[in-house]
């Protein structure tokens, strides 16, 4: 496996575990007691560090090189419109979850747990097995 692709993996992997975590702290960050300032302020501080730290800089990295390895491979078919549709779904997923860390970060949640629950659950895992799924078996 060449290092492209080794790099490839490696920021995708940890760009996946950030946008799978990011919404567990504002679970937990949303259930924290308002009078609990200290519990806050550390939860501001942890999702603001995930995403500018890890999130951001392992989402960019591996567009960068999945951009590489297609210009470098040559990939084509049916199959990577559909991947790069569903890039595209998880950027937007990606920037959802920013505006919702801004808004945590300036007191102005509008949310319950319950909320941030479904967003952890439902919109990440089907995404990331649909574009694994066209990875692996190129169906069209």
């Amino acid at each position: 496996m060449s290092i492209v692709k080794t790099l490839h993996i490696v920021f995708m992997v940890s760009w996946f575990a950030g946008l799978f975590y990011l919404p567990r702290l504002f679970v937990y960050h949303a259930m924290t007691p308002s009078d609990d300032r200290v519990g806050i302020e550390r939860f501001k501080t942890m999702e603001r560090k995930l995403y500018y730290g890890i999130m951001a800089p392992a989402a960019v990295l591996t567009i960068v090189f999945g951009l590489w390895l297609w210009l470098g491979y040559g990939f084509s078919g049916g199959w990577l419109h559909a991947k790069l549709a569903l890039v595209l779904v998880l950027v937007a997923f990606h920037l959802f979850l920013g505006s919702l860390m801004r808004d945590f970060a300036q007191d102005r949640n509008r949310h319950g747990h319950v909320f941030y629950r479904w967003i952890n659950e439902i919109p990440a895992l089907p995404l990331l097995v649909a574009i694994v799924w066209l990875v692996v078996a190129k169906p069209f």
